[in-house]
């Protein structure tokens, strides 16, 4: 049998995505990255399942299972939903990494736009669970230190993180946010606009899960390059029945350019409103992209061409806000100054 270490201070940092939750934890970096979705009963209001297990059921529940994605827009709809979700996780992580997680002091991102009401209803989600400690770190910060970043120092760091509900702009120099925007859109808006381009050119109304992979397969930022073509199943409007029909990456691209326009002129208003001493960093240093989003094929070139500067993926994009979450808990202190 397994032996249980009492870790009773343990230390943990979450990144609470829209899409994923991730965990890191000291001694053993990223120990869980699983969707943030959640299934439950209705009748009884029990969670069914969580992360990986809630995803496959998403489309294909009977009525009285839903899943639920209690986080939107990078923040908690659903505030009894998350910390259930959250409780569930966490204990997940306690059977795999062998610890008990009593008290443990936990880093969490928060989005940069999100609200004092919005942050309180994270950090007592966090805290409802037994946590001793609940530090919050705005989510380009916790990206930038993920991505290696000097932030510390006094050179301008940009950082875009493009998650599953928002995109965040951010400069981050001494350790702390010089100017930084975010945008309620990022891959799960992506996905949307997927299902809504097929339903209006074609009358097949398609599934969440079907459009992220279509996105993921054949989608492509706004550069040229080679057409490819994938099947995509779906439910025709007209007959009610299932329909397969062949979609080309061109389309997908059209479908995805509000989006991406729109990830645009964030990060340009961003770098507009930078003070002039670190516009010269940036065009030494460029920007970098984590999230999930930074992922999308073509997105480097494209944004590259667009502002005229350096653009460079972060070491592990889709983990960098949760490795930095961790890492900021030697940082916490010094972040906090900062931000006084």
């Amino acid at each position: 049998m397994e032996e249980k270490i009492m870790f009773s201070n343990a230390e943990i940092g979450i990144d609470l995505g829209t899409a994923n939750i991730l965990v890191y934890t000291k001694s053993k970096g990223i120990v869980l990255n699983e969707p943030s979705v959640v299934a439950i009963d209705k009748l009884t209001k029990n969670v069914v399942a969580v992360g990986s297990e809630a995803k496959e059921m998403v489309g294909k529940t009977p009525k009285n299972i839903v899943p639920i994605r209690p986080l939107k827009d990078g923040v908690i709809a659903d505030y009894d939903v998350t910390a259930q979700m959250l409780k569930e996780i966490l204990k997940k992580v306690s059977k795999k990494v062998g610890l008990s997680m009593r008290k443990p002091t936990v880093v969490v991102c928060t989005p940069s736009g999100s609200t004092s009401v919005e942050r309180r209803a994270i950090h007592n989600a966090i805290k409802s669970y037994g946590a001793k400690h609940v530090h919050l770190i705005e989510e380009p910060v916790a990206a930038a230190i993920g991505a290696d970043l000097p932030v510390d120092e006094p050179i301008a760091n940009v950082i875009v993180d493009i998650g599953g509900g928002t995109s965040e702009v951010g400069i981050i120099s001494f350790g702390g946010i010089v100017s930084c925007q975010s945008v309620r859109t990022g891959g799960d808006k992506m996905d949307e606009e997927i299902v809504h381009y097929i339903r209006k050119h074609y009358n097949i109304l398609i599934g969440e899960r079907t459009a992220e992979n279509v996105k993921m397969e054949i989608g492509y930022a706004l550069i040229e390059h080679d057409e490819e073509s994938m099947e995509v199943r779906g439910r025709d409007m007209v007959s009610g029945l299932p329909k397969t029909i062949t979609i080309a990456s061109t389309e997908i691209q059209q479908a995805l350019s509000e989006s991406l326009e729109q990830i645009l002129q964030t990060i340009q208003s961003t770098l507009e409103s930078c003070p002039p001493e670190l516009s010269g960093d940036i065009v030494d240093h460029g920007v970098v992209l984590t999230g999930g989003g930074a992922l999308l094929k073509g997105m480097k070139e494209w944004l590259s061409k667009e502002l005229s500067v350096p653009v460079h993926l972060a070491p592990n994009p889709l983990e960098s806000v949760a490795i930095g979450t961790g890492r900021a808990l030697k940082m916490i202190n010094k972040l906090q100054k900062a931000a006084k």
